[in-house]
């Protein structure tokens, strides 16, 4: 079951959420990095250790970029066009 995150980001604040992948909890956050001009995916355990840290790059409606690629069975995507982050297992 593929569970749905809105992606809305405040100016004041990290914006963050708490997907499941592979089975176990994680932290995710999204930074706004100033000089690069977007936003990032930084992915922790529970004891704060970072596990990924990729570019929140937009994946189209007729295509799937998978941001966790090479590190977990799990897929996440950030749908450009429903400003959805889509998690399926």
């Amino acid at each position: 079951m593929t569970t749905l995150t809105l992606f809305n980001p405040q100016s004041n604040q990290v914006f963050q959420f708490n997907p499941t992948l592979d089975g176990v909890t994680y932290v995710a956050q999204c930074p706004f990095n100033i000089y690069a001009q977007r936003y990032y995916l930084n992915i922790f355990d529970t004891s704060r250790n970072l596990i990924v840290a990729t570019p929140l790059t937009g994946s189209p409606d007729d295509f799937d970029i998978n941001l966790l690629f090479g590190y977990f069975s799990s897929t996440l995507i950030y749908r450009v066009s429903s400003g959805n982050i889509e998690v399926s297992p």
